[in-house]
This record gives C-alpha cells, structure tokens and sequence, in this order.
C-alpha cells in the first residue's frame, strides 16, 4: 500500500496490523552520460513498491532530494545542505510516530546521504532522551538500510560487473532504472569506458576530477535484463530485512 494513495481511515487500519513503514530516501543528482537524474531516487522507491507488493508493507512518499552537494557542477543536480536534510528526516519520523509508526525504515539510494540521515536518527533519539520520563508508549526506532549493499544485490553486481562496477553512476543501479523504465535508455559515448577514481569534495573539485560525471563505473554495461535480476534480488532482500526489524 503506498501511503499517498491511501486515506486516513485506512492508514488507521493498517496501524492496527503494523506499526512500521518504508521511508524511500535518494537524491537528484546527475549519473554521467547514461545514467537518469532521478537514478538514486528511482532505484529505491521502486525495490520499496515491490516489498509492499510481497508483503504487504506501507510505502511512505520517496524523499527524492538529498546530500548531493559535490554534483552541483553539474546541469540539474539539486542539493540539500546537511542541515536542511536532518531537518527533514527528523519531522518526517516525528510525523508519522505522532500517529502510532514506531518503526520507519529508510531504504536508501544514496552514499550522501548515509552520515546525514544517521545524525538526523540521534537527533530523534535525542528528542526522546531529553523528554520528560514517563508514559509507556514505545519510542520510536529508526533504521537505514542502502539497496545497492544488500547481500543478493552485492553478489550478482560482482558477478555481472566485477570491476566495472565502480561506486558513482554504476551499471547496477542504471540497469535498476532502466527496467523501471525502459523508454528512458539512453545512449552517448563515455571516455574513458571505466571513469576514474579518487576522493569526493567540494563541487568544482568534483567536476574537475570525474569531468562526465562517473567515478569508477562503466555505465555502458547496463541493460533491462540485468536490472530485473537486480530488482528480484533486492526485494528479497529487503523484504526479508525490513520484517526482522519490525518484528525486532
């Protein structure tokens, strides 16, 4: 059930069954020559629609800007400042635990946004530390959980990519966005094939060290037929992940 398409009287039945929810969390940034904008946004919000199809779990809307400072050297990259993001992740939590969600679980498609949102988890549990005791109505428990590091997921990258799969606009969660949407291949040259590797900064730095965008990655190795084995692999997965956290 995604929570959009829901009303409120049925968000309350669900909470009589589930006290937990799927937060997609990613960002808008660019993904080099082949790679979709909207890449580490897609690739979540999709493998979360594919857990609720399994087992029946509620999808809140994907939180699709995040941490991307170091890609605003390139056209239609949008960024949150660090601050900006706990901000949001904190009132997104304390939303929906103010109805009775006691586990939210963040499935993430992006590395920047990883020791943004964890502090943005202390600040949450900070709120409850620093709160009046008493009552006994659980607290709320919050967990990050990246797609693209799942065990299933890192097998078959490995075994379809090895080296090629670099860590920025990788042919694993390119072909994840092309099979969500097949009418968005893309095709243009890439020079090198395998872009090169180094440290992330600033926004210029960025762009002067991975000039099309790639960091290690050989995005011409995507395809639709890998990018279903890719999302069968990580539904399992996460299916399985997010119900032992509930059930925690």
């Amino acid at each position: 059930m995604l929570l959009q398409l829901a009303t409120w009287e049925e968000v309350d039945a669900y909470l009589e069954g589930s006290r937990g929810i799927i937060i997609p969390i990613g960002s808008t940034e660019q993904h080099g020559p082949l790679g979709l904008i909207g890449t580490d946004a897609i690739c979540p919000e999709v493998i979360a629609r594919g857990v609720s199809e399994r087992i029946g779990a509620l999808v809140a809307p994907t939180i699709s800007i995040g941490m991307a400072q170091h890609h605003l050297g390139f056209a239609g990259s949008i960024s949150l400042r660090p601050s900006t993001l706990i901000a949001l992740v904190r009132d997104v939590v304390q939303s929906l635990a103010r109805h009775g969600f006691e586990r939210c679980y963040f499935l993430n498609g992006h590395g920047g946004n990883v020791a943004t949102v964890s502090a943005a988890f202390s600040e949450i549990y900070a709120d409850a530390s620093f709160a009046p005791p008493g009552g006994n109505r659980p607290g709320v428990r919050c967990k990050l959980s990246n797609w693209y590091m799942s065990p299933g997921v890192k097998k078959l990258s490995a075994k379809l990519y090895g080296s090629s799969e670099g860590s920025h606009a990788t042919p694993s969660e390119v072909s994840l966005t092309y099979f969500a949407y097949p009418e968005a291949q893309k095709s243009a040259a890439q020079n090198p094939a395998i872009a090169p590797t180094g440290p992330i900064l600033d926004a210029d730095d960025y762009r002067r060290r991975f000039p099309d965008g790639r960091i290690g990655a050989d995005s011409s190795l995507a395809s639709v037929e890998a990018g279903e084995k890719l999302y069968q692999a990580a539904v399992e997965d996460i299916a399985r992940d997010y119900q032992d956290f509930v059930d925690a």
